[in-house]
């Protein structure tokens, strides 16, 4: 199946040139290929369930029966969504043993609802804090990028994005709290999706910051991320129109998101801005005064690690030694935090968010590259912390800001085939998100029609 937009395989299902077992059957033979990354990208692949719903889907479309927008798709799910049945252990050994959910997450739920089928849970960081995808008890899958020597998928929604570039789902489900939909999408030539976060319950997610996690898609464009949000929010779907691109406000965001920038990404943002700017858009370079007193908030591990110590805690105090020692030095931070300091950075989060609301009056979206590095080796970081905390700070850097500032927004491929994989972020205030992915589909279609993206079906 390999990386069809979603349309061109719902327009197959719906006129029987395709069924849903066959799809079904494609994904999980991936999946359990020995040759393959299926071992390191799923912790759980439920092969019956999914061929059992598989074969509903076709009964009921044979029958003329009502089918949902999703129509018998292939789709993974992270491992820190609930499903009825099955324990929920978040990519850890601490909780492989707990008792099994009850009832099925709410985005879990609605996925059903919409006629998908579900293949399996995908791997991730150990209770998804950190944006390089490597997990000492499931092992770690490999980026299709230069897979021989072995880089990093991004993280946390690791498994996410290997299960669709290998072929093992149409689409994914992961969660963004720093931007853990979007590291991994733009590492692995994928888009991704991170929407303003209150439109998707989280109900029967695990969470890791509640205040920052927000649940999106990773898929092949655009448009197959606006139909799984559709799903995901319970929003009314429309096929995803377009904005015209000599109508677009596009501001180039300055600052430190610029810094440091591997040759490979400075190379694609500034030719997807240029490319921008000869189709008609307006570009503009923004300063966002209040950017640089965001990293400050992270210091000392921030929200993120306040929450998370908050709802760890209890667990820690029992079974520290099966953690993660990355994933646990991360959360402990959060021990330091008083609740005064914590209260200090919620009222400083909502200040600056006003202040980028403000700055927003000017662009429709800001633009800036998504990661600053192309994905790094496996093996520099396995053995050596400090390369660890690094490369983790650096692929976390750009895309946090955006759940921080309560925004939206949207990783798409700017490379060229064979080329280290580059995501292009567009971004947009609280809200946007209808806004934001019609712009972002213009925006894919500049880029690919002037050949300076991955070339996708046009069918999306």
């Amino acid at each position: 199946m390999g990386l069809s937009p979603i349309a061109k395989t719902i327009a197959e299902l719906a006129s029987g040139k395709a069924i849903s077992r066959e799809l079904v059957e494609t994904c999980l033979a991936a999946a359990v290929d020995i040759s393959g990354q299926g071992a390191r990208t799923f912790t759980r692949i439920d092969s019956d369930s999914a061929l059992r719903t598989a074969d509903l889907v076709d009964k009921r479309r044979r029958a003329g029966g009502a089918l949902g927008l999703l129509l018998g798709l292939p789709i993974s799910i992270k491992d820190l969504f609930d499903v009825a049945g099955e324990p929920t252990p978040a990519g850890s050994i601490v909780l492989a043993d707990a008792p099994p959910a009850t009832r099925d997450a709410a985005a879990v739920a609605r996925l059903r609802d919409a006629g998908a089928v579900l293949v399996g849970r995908t791997n991730m960081t150990e209770f998804a804090f950190s944006g390089l995808g490597l997990n000492p008890h499931y092992g770690t899958p490999r980026n299709p990028y230069d897979r021989i020597n072995g880089r990093i998928p991004g993280g946390s929604s690791s498994g996410a994005a290997i299960s669709v570039t290998d072929g093992m789902a149409a689409a994914a489900i992961g969660t963004d709290t720093g931007g853990s939909v979007r590291i991994p999408a733009a590492l692995c030539g994928l888009t991704g999706f991170k929407p303003t976060a209150r439109r998707i319950p989280m109900q029967g997610v695990l969470p890791l910051s509640r205040s920052l996690d927000s649940v999106g898609p990773i898929a092949p464009t655009v448009a197959c991320c606006a139909r799984i949000d559709a799903v995901l929010s319970g929003d009314p779907y429309a096929p995803l129109i377009p904005s015209d691109v000599t109508q677009l406000r596009l501001g180039v965001l300055q600052g430190y998101v610029l810094d440091d920038l591997d040759v490979d990404v400075a190379r694609r943002f500034e030719v997807a801005v240029s490319v921008l700017s000869n189709a008609g858009a307006n570009l503009r370079e923004v300063r966002f005064a209040a950017l640089d007193e965001i990293p400050g908030c992270y210091a000392n591990g921030g929200i993120p690690a306040f929450e998370a110590y908050a709802w760890h805690r209890q667990l820690i105090a029992a079974h520290s030694e099966l953690y993660d020692p990355r994933v646990l030095v991360r959360i402990l931070r959060g021990k330091e935090i008083s609740e005064g300091q914590y209260v200090e950075l919620i009222r400083a989060r909502r200040r600056i968010i006003s202040d980028a609301e403000r700055a927003f009056t000017e662009s429709d979206v800001w633009l800036l590259p998504t990661v600053p590095r192309i994905a790094p080796l496996i093996s520099g970081l396995v053995s050596d912390d400090a390369a660890y905390m690094q490369a983790n700070a650096m692929m976390l850097r750009n895309s946090s800001i955006f759940n921080f500032l309560d925004g939206c927004a949207l990783s798409i491929p700017c490379h060229l085939p064979g080329e280290a994989p580059v995501g292009l972020m567009l971004a947009a205030p609280s809200g946007r998100d209808h806004q934001l992915l019609r712009i972002g589909a213009a925006i894919e279609a500049v880029l690919v029609k002037a050949g300076c993206a991955i070339v996708r079906s046009p069918l999306a």
